[in-house]
């Protein structure tokens, strides 16, 4: 039996009304077949969000924070804290002739065609200071004032080698303690946060780090670091390789950290000046490092267990060397 759409069809479960437009109100509610006029007093849904590039108002959610210049913070952290950076020509120029080494690394706009900006280029790696080429979209994420370049900041101005290197080489010749840590290819900020967290804690005298291929300071190593950011000394030289190879010439024990060894941390014999190196968990002992080692460590580990990652493997190297330095 056919039915058509405003006939009732019965079923074991009951009748079926098809006939929506004839059907009685039920449980006490009335039926409207039209939308009534908004009562007194009704507000209207809120239109719909848009972004507002005013510095200092909201955009894409978050409230951006008035600072000095064309500063800007950045929502591309790895665990979302903002990272601060600073747009345009001049407010860039400014900062790398002026504090280079808190610069982390300058975003250039991808084929800008702007002589400006090819000088401003020769000038971050006369600094020594990482350059990357990406599209205008990646750099309006951080300001839309940018003229084509941006630099991300570190959190804290790093050493320079060159300033430091004396005391470090008049130790040697002193007979002085003195333990250097080397940290390469962490790009994870909370690895590098307790990288320097047990860098204090265990007696580290200097932190080194490359210029390129790692992660910031960035606001969230700060706060892995829970405090030890401020008193830890970092030094990020112009040439890594080159600065370990001036340590091993000045007598520093080069030592490095790698599952790819035979010659066990436990028990090994440490100089009272040594440099112990740590790689990524991915990628290990750049080569560079590894040519320049009096000795490759490996940690004891179960066979199971695929690695230690890198504030681990570090930690438990430069417990080894303290252990019996501090009480």
């Amino acid at each position: 039996m056919a039915f058509n759409k405003n006939s009732d069809k019965e079923t074991e479960f009951g009748i079926i009304r098809h006939n929506f437009k004839d059907r009685e109100s039920r449980d006490g509610f009335e039926r409207r077949d039209n939308f009534r006029e908004p009562r007194e007093g009704f507000r209207e849904p809120r239109k719909e969000f848009k972004p507002r590039d005013s510095f200092g108002e909201k955009r894409d959610g978050f409230t951006r924070r008035k600072t000095d210049g064309d500063r800007r913070t950045s929502f591309g952290d790895p665990d979302g804290a903002p990272q601060t950076a600073i747009g345009g020509i001049r407010e860039v120029t400014d900062l790398l002739e002026r504090s280079p080494m808190q610069v982390h690394r300058v975003l250039f706009m991808h084929q800008s065609g702007n002589p400006k900006l090819y000088e401003l280029q020769k000038l971050a790696k006369r600094a020594h200071v990482h350059v990357q080429q990406v599209d205008s979209k990646v750099l309006n994420t951080y300001t839309t004032q940018h003229h084509g370049v941006v630099a991300l900041l570190n959190e804290k101005e790093l050493l320079v080698w060159e300033d430091i290197r004396e005391e470090y080489f008049a130790a040697k010749q002193k007979g002085e303690r003195k333990l250097i840590a080397v940290g390469t290819n962490i790009e994870d900020p909370r690895n590098l946060g307790a990288c320097i967290r047990s860098a204090l804690a265990l007696g580290v005298d200097l932190l080194m780090l490359p210029a390129k291929g790692m992660c910031g300071i960035t606001p969230a190593v700060a706060r892995s670091a829970a405090g030890a950011l401020d008193k830890m000394k970092i030094c990020r030289p112009n040439n890594l390789e080159a600065a370990v190879g001036e340590l091993k010439l000045a007598g520093y024990q080069i030592l490095g950290l790698d599952a790819d060894t035979e010659t066990n941390l436990a028990g090994f014999e440490f100089n009272d000046q040594a440099v112990i190196a740590v790689g990524g968990e991915d990628v290990g002992l750049p080569p560079f490092i590894r040519k320049q080692c009096d000795a490759v460590l490996r940690i004891p580990m179960m066979p199971e267990a695929h690695s230690y990652n890198a504030s681990v493997a570090l930690s438990l190297g430069l417990y080894e060397y303290a252990r019996l330095r501090i009480k």
